[in-house]
């Protein structure tokens, strides 16, 4: 299976808004592998395509498969090929680094020895030993974003998704989760991000998706959008933010 998300004439109207119809016939594809950016102005369906493709919301129209596993039909399939990192922190903020992990993993059935080596594993990976033991309350934002990912990644998903990953993080912080993401996307990850700060979009992303208004726009690599100017102002002209 060589594309992992693979998106067709999708809609989604929500009824409690007056019928208030948010996407317009998406149609999008993204290969195994790729690292992805979907970038839009502030309720331009961005958020609406990633509830559709981890279930919190249900499609009105079209369907969504990931690696051949429908969103609806095959739900657990699915599901369990996704790893979610959230802009806002969905955590228990009393629970430890570890509790934290633990929680996770069993809930994906990752249970005994190898919820143990994979939590050793993410711990390991994102810097987080040394704070296996502290309340999430009690961590730095970084380390809540670092926590966060790792939290994604405790099944070892085919798919992560990655909404604002570096939201409110100093410039170091940011350098280092990009360092993070690239190790996973050089690990064969298939990577969907999406951020406000274009920076990371063009340092990170092979391809990006623009959507406005619950359509998509563009949908280039990054190279040929970058060729003559910054992907910012490509993204502003897109939108009709520029001067």
């Amino acid at each position: 299976m060589n594309n992992a998300v693979r998106i067709e004439n999708l809609e989604k109207v929500y009824r409690d808004t007056k019928n208030k119809k948010v996407l317009h016939g998406i149609n999008l594809t993204i290969p195994k592998g790729q690292f992805f950016g979907l970038l839009g102005p502030n309720g331009a369906g961005k958020t609406t395509i990633i509830s559709c493709i981890t279930g919190v919301s249900s499609p009105t129209k079209g369907s969504i498969l990931i690696f051949g596993n429908d969103v609806v039909s095959d739900y657990r399939e699915a599901r369990a090929c996704i790893g979610v990192s959230p802009q806002e922190f969905t955590i228990d903020t009393f629970q430890t680094v570890d509790e934290i992990l633990d929680y996770q993993a069993g809930f994906f059935g990752v249970i005994g020895s190898k919820m143990k080596e994979r939590r050793e594993e993410m711990l390991i990976k994102f810097d987080l030993v040394s704070h296996r033991d502290k309340k999430f309350q009690f961590l730095s934002g970084g380390l809540k974003r670092r926590l966060t990912l790792a939290k994604a990644m405790m099944h070892n998903p085919d798919v992560l998704i990655l909404d604002e990953p570096t939201a409110g993080v100093d410039v170091e912080t940011r350098r280092t989760l990009w360092k993070f993401l690239r190790e996973l996307h050089k690990g064969g990850k298939t990577i969907i991000l999406t951020s406000h700060y274009l920076e990371e979009i063009e340092e990170l992303c092979e391809r990006v998706a623009i959507i406005k208004d619950g359509e998509i726009i563009i949908d280039d690599t990054v190279s040929n959008l970058t060729k003559d100017k910054k992907l910012e102002k490509v993204y502003l002209e897109a939108v009709g933010h520029i001067d």
